[in-house]
């Protein structure tokens, strides 16, 4: 068998992030397509959320090794404030001075034919660049949202430093993996000098295996006699900004709609739940909002499943990227309203597994249709999704092949 040595910061027990389930679920399926994966990842300490629910989901016989690693913010801080320097291209840059030699370490115990490293966090590309310096072999950069942007890092010499890990990569690795259409499209123009196969498309998905287990349970409602509307994960202030959701719910209850008061929009996991707060008591809908704590993944899925509806929120300036929640959603085949640009790879990718219930993130208006149509008539909504044959080829395995194919290539 093959051997990778796969480079990530997100990994159990961190919690919290969708980013841990590519690569756990990659490390998971590639034996059944000819590769062993070896995980190189960040001490525990590093993390702020950690928890073991997810422990039990490293397959057995994965060598994981956890390299020396601090936070800037939270291990160098003085009275709140850190030096900067120490937190360019990101708050984990000391991870590079315990993965590199530890890398090494596992390239000479396990001989990895290929190094695979996945972005966010930009460190990763960091250490993937050197151990492929260093040890010469081929090396697959995975990019889960696109890097140097415009206007992102904010910080100019933040932003100088992801444009050289960016440049880098393309430069040195053998593919470049991207999780959305857009994504790839648009790094193929800005390195248009560059063969356009070395830029691939490896979208995410759902773990077939964990929904099965929860197909016959996850049946009552959340809230008898509600419509609980779930948005499950983070609500950034830009990219998720809940405003005009907010703004929705007012008016349909400015308007006297009888539908506004059977809504509940929860909100699991946002972490800027003082946003979601103040925006829900000045709007005047406090009760028609819950914002609740994280709960470990498997309760987190039935949760979804258990929705009478779930949520997206993406702004357009995220029109190249694609929540990873999303697969997740639509395996749960419960009606979604996507609050996104129509235009976007997200709405694309809803509007391919059958979902139309779709407005921009920005529309109030449009918003309250959606809303409003939804109470009319939830059932109705869940049906197209029922059926769709599309879902059946978004699944971790199905991505895992696609990245056993690269990593062959590769060779």
């Amino acid at each position: 068998m093959k051997r990778v040595l796969m480079i990530a910061y997100h990994f159990p027990p961190l919690r919290g992030s969708s980013g841990i389930q590519r690569t756990l679920r990659f490390a998971k399926y590639l034996p059944q397509f000819g590769w062993e994966p070896i995980v190189l990842t960040a001490h525990p300490r590093v993390y702020a959320d950690v928890g073991d629910d997810q422990m039990a989901d490293i397959a057995p016989g994965v060598h994981v090794c956890r390299a020396f690693a601090l936070d800037t913010a939270r291990h160098f801080a003085l009275l709140g404030r850190y030096p900067a320097f120490l937190a360019r291209p990101d708050r984990w840059k000391t991870w590079w001075l315990g993965a590199v030699p530890a890398g090494l370490s596992l390239i000479r115990r396990f001989a990895p034919q290929a190094l695979w490293s996945t972005y966010p966090i930009a460190t990763a590309h960091t250490i993937g660049h050197t151990l492929q310096r260093l040890s010469g072999r081929p090396w697959i950069a995975d990019f889960r949202d696109p890097m140097a942007q415009d206007g992102y890092p904010a910080d100019p010499r933040t932003w100088q430093a992801f444009k050289r890990i960016e440049q880098n990569a393309v430069a040195h690795a053998t593919r470049l993996v991207f999780t959305t259409p857009g994504a790839q499209r648009a790094y193929r123009e800005r390195y248009a000098g560059m063969p356009a196969e070395r830029f691939a498309l490896i979208e995410n998905g759902y773990d077939e295996e964990m929904f099965a287990t929860l197909d016959d349970a996850a049946r009552a409602p959340l809230v008898p006699g509600k419509l609980t509307l779930l948005h499950s994960g983070i609500v950034y202030p830009d990219e998720r900004d809940p405003r005009s959701l907010m703004m929705a719910l007012q008016r349909l209850r400015a308007e006297h709609s009888p539908s506004v008061e059977r809504l509940r929009i929860r909100f699991r996991a946002a972490v800027h739940d003082k946003l979601l707060r103040t925006l829900a008591d000045e709007a005047g809908v406090a009760d028609l909002v819950e914002i609740l704590p994280a709960l470990p993944y498997r309760e987190a899925l039935e949760e979804m499943m258990r929705a009478d509806a779930l949520l997206v929120l993406q702004a357009a300036n995220c029109n190249e990227q694609i929540p990873a929640k999303v697969y997740e959603y639509l395996r749960a085949r419960r009606p979604i309203l996507g609050l996104t640009d129509p235009a976007g790879d997200t709405a694309a990718t809803l509007r391919g597994a059958g979902c139309s219930a779709i407005a921009p993130l920005d529309d109030a208006a449009a918003i309250a249709r959606l809303l409003a149509d939804f109470a009319k008539d939830p059932e109705g909504a869940a049906q197209a999704l029922r059926d769709s044959p599309r879902i059946a080829s978004l699944s971790r395995r199905s991505r895992t092949a696609e990245l056993a194919a690269l990593l062959d290539a590769s060779l």
